[in-house]
């Protein structure tokens, strides 16, 4: 366990550059964030379960089983109301396999023409591994799939996802603004306060 002079050293299992950028912001200095090429890891990570928990869980594992490092995954779905829950655990892929957020974009407005019900959640879970301890953290946002893309901050979906807290989109949110809402924030800072419980890391 690392002394107060000592910095938390965790791997994020991802190779989203942005979810990447995202995380680290959201947890500013109380922990040093390894990517996966910090860990010399340029492999891709299998995303096969057919849930968010069981595809974190997937990521944090595949890591832990081959670096032998303390790590943390997430896997995140935009559910739509009118389509069923769709895309869901598919959302990065929903357009299929080497789409771009774009095309993803394309076709959720596309399959929502027309429909007057637009209500939409995000969900983020996250899988922590410790050693042989395994923890779980979530995190949600309601909100609306907009007729249109709006604003160009931000990645994925967020051109097309109107947050009910802030009435915008979150392509139309400064970082810090929407990481105090979102799903991923939301999941990050139950994340942040489990550890800071378990060994004790000062607030920044």
């Amino acid at each position: 366990m690392p002394t107060n002079s000592e910095k938390r050293e965790l791997v994020f299992a991802t190779n989203n550059p942005h979810k990447l950028s995202e995380i680290r912001r959201i947890v500013g200095d109380s922990i040093r964030i390894l990517s996966l090429a910090d860990i010399d890891c340029f492999e891709e990570i299998p995303e096969t379960a057919p849930t968010l928990e069981g595809n974190s869980l997937l990521k944090a594992r595949w890591i832990k089983d081959r670096y032998g490092k303390d790590c943390f995954a997430d896997d995140t779905g935009l559910m739509v109301d009118a389509l069923g829950g769709e895309p869901g655990v598919m959302s990065a892929r929903y357009a299929g396999p080497d789409c771009s957020p774009e095309d993803n974009m394309t076709l959720l407005l596309k399959n929502m023409t027309g429909i007057k019900n637009r209500k939409a959640r995000f969900a983020t879970v996250i899988t922590l591994i410790e050693g042989d301890k395994v923890s779980t953290f979530t995190g949600e946002v309601a909100g609306r799939i907009a007729e249109r893309r709006d604003g160009t901050a931000g990645f994925g979906y967020d051109p097309i996802f109107i947050a009910d807290e802030s009435g915008m989109t979150f392509a139309n949110m400064d970082a810090d603004a929407k990481n105090a809402i979102s799903h991923r924030g939301r999941a990050t800072a139950k994340l942040l306060d489990y550890l800071k419980s378990q060994i004790s890391l000062q607030s920044t």
